[in-house]
């Protein structure tokens, strides 16, 4: 509540101002003057000039606060730049003996309260001097209570200085208190948030980064504050250093930008937005923000977006197809199959009457899985337990003639039930499908893991919130991987590298799940695939849907 600096400021122009008047006044009345207080007013006048702007210059080229020697040294000056004025304008009849209370009021503001009273006991000590000895009178009764009158200004303005420290001191504890608070509000916010913080000196020295951008990157947040961010995760995100050094270079903010960090489980995706913190204007004092996330599970849950878009219309192109051959190829069948029969067909004619009806056959099944991947739709919503359809389903694949009979099969489900709402036949068909592609996918001697497990709400995917929660089914094999090339369009219809396979395996599993309105992610190297399915453990009723 008391700035020193800002009353000694001032007191700098009413220093000013009073050697500038007395030295204007003695100029006005320099025939009638005194010679001897002409020369002392121009003496006043130069000194206070020189003094000020001195005091002014150690005052703000000084980086910390100036200390009691400064102020003490101030008013020492000004209680002798107001003796001299009272000196010249008459001693114990001047008006300007008042002066004194303003210098004694003002050095018990900036200094503590015994100080005051030490100012105001040097100033009797200098008013007395100069009303006795300069002028000769005698210290009489106006004396004695001008000099009273200056104990008690420094006595009350200290006092009262002292009360307005005492509440600033209390204001400011309140102030530093509410100021902490905020402090680790924050940084519980920038602890706990899932998006990475960084900020960079113009040097390129990292400033602050908040723990998931250390978790991210790689390297201990506190530890690194200092470190040029080159050394840092130059290697690791190149896009990210090379987005915050164009920021502070060019002083631009960047929105939307995507670039690629090599976590330790591979290569991810980020979204990235920087902005600027001019701090004075000049190049060191500008600084560069990023906030930057890992937008993996939003990426996934757009591909799953566009998949379920093109599967749906593929669905309603195979419906129709399946619908106009069908028939016409069961004709055709039963009229080859009835020319067969007939006493005058050859061999050979019956031989190509055979090899029609068999690939008719083959036609026709194909066909009846165009159908089921265009017809997979929830029938009967019931409330069906995850664990046991699993287990089902699984035990199904490992012994089923098109897997490998040397494949260990692990299924790992909690003991308790995790109740799940849907169609229980067409789960199981999602679930048989992935886990006989696992079977068919591990080596010789190979192994598959499947795990089913609740997911609590903090571990779902950025943007997906199933009411009541989720439940997780995961297929691992340790076969050879999917290819890249592969790994883009596995979903697409009639997309296979099996021998014989339509192609359509996968497409009725994204198919099963998406009407359940779950999820299914691949995740794939050089060596194992895992599949994860997620599903809402409540299914919405009609009315809720959107």
């Amino acid at each position: 509540m008391l700035d020193s600096r800002r009353i000694v400021r001032w007191a700098y122009i009413g220093r000013l101002s009073l050697s500038a008047a007395i030295f204007s006044a003695a100029l006005f009345a320099w025939e009638i003057a005194n010679p001897t207080n002409t020369r002392l007013a121009a003496l006043m006048l130069v000194g206070a000039m020189i003094f000020t702007v001195g005091s002014a210059w150690f005052e703000m080229t000084r980086p910390e606060r100036t200390g009691r020697a400064f102020f003490y040294l101030q008013t020492l000056f000004d209680l002798i730049l107001v003796t001299a004025t009272v000196h010249i304008t008459g001693g114990a009849s001047s008006p300007f003996a008042a002066l004194y209370i303003l210098v004694i009021a003002y050095a018990s503001l900036v200094l503590p309260i015994g100080s005051g009273l030490l100012v105001a006991a040097f100033g009797n000590v200098l008013y007395i001097g100069d009303v006795v000895w300069s002028h000769g009178h005698d210290i009489g009764a106006s004396v004695w209570l001008q000099l009273a009158i200056f104990a008690l200004a420094a006595l009350g303005t200290g006092v009262l200085a002292a009360r307005m420290r005492e509440a600033g001191a209390g204001h400011a504890l309140q102030l530093e208190a509410q100021l902490e608070r905020v402090r680790l509000q924050a940084d519980d916010v920038l602890r706990t948030i899932r998006s990475g913080i960084l900020t960079v000196e113009h040097n390129g020295a990292l400033a602050f980064a908040n723990p998931a951008a250390g978790r991210m990157l790689g390297f201990e947040p506190v530890q690194a504050i200092g470190t040029p961010i080159r050394e840092l995760f130059g290697d690791k995100a190149p896009v990210l250093v090379q987005a915050l050094e164009r920021t502070i270079r060019d002083r631009i903010r960047i929105s939307r930008w995507e670039a690629t960090i090599a976590g330790e489980g591979g290569p991810f995706p980020i979204g990235l937005n920087t902005t600027t913190i001019d701090a004075d204007g000049t190049p060191e004092g500008i600084s560069a923000t990023a906030i930057f996330q890992d937008i993996t599970d939003s990426k996934r849950l757009e591909e799953l977006r566009l998949r379920a878009e093109r599967l749906e219309g593929v669905a309603e192109l195979s419906a129709s197809l399946a619908h106009e051959i069908k028939n016409p190829l069961a004709s055709i069948r039963s009229a080859v199959e009835q020319l067969s029969r007939v006493p005058q067909t050859t061999e050979d004619a019956r031989t190509l009457a055979a090899l029609i009806i068999r690939e008719s056959d083959r036609l026709s099944r194909l066909l009846s899985e165009f159908l089921d991947f265009a017809r997979t739709r929830v029938t009967r919503i019931a409330e069906v337990d995850l664990g046991d359809l699993v287990k089902g389903a699984v035990k199904l694949a490992a012994t089923h003639p098109d897997g490998h009979k040397r494949v260990r099969v692990s299924c790992a489900t909690p003991t308790h039930g995790i109740p799940v709402e849907g169609d229980e036949d067409l789960l199981h068909r999602a679930v048989f499908n992935i886990a006989l592609n696992a079977v068919q996918a591990a080596r010789d001697d190979g192994h598959v893991w499947v795990e089913v497990a609740s997911v609590p709400p903090e571990q779902l995917p950025v943007g997906v919130s199933f009411e009541r929660g989720a439940a997780s089914v995961r297929i691992t094999d340790d076969g050879p991987g999917i290819p890249a090339a592969v790994r883009a369009k596995m979903f697409d219809p009639f997309v296979t590298t099996k021998p014989g396979g339509t192609g359509l395996g996968l497409p009725i599993v994204h198919r099963a799940i998406e009407a359940h309105r779950g999820l299914v992610f691949v995740d794939s190297g050089s060596s194992g695939t895992r599949f994860t399915v997620l599903l809402p453990r409540r299914q919405p009723k009609p009315e809720e849907s959107p």
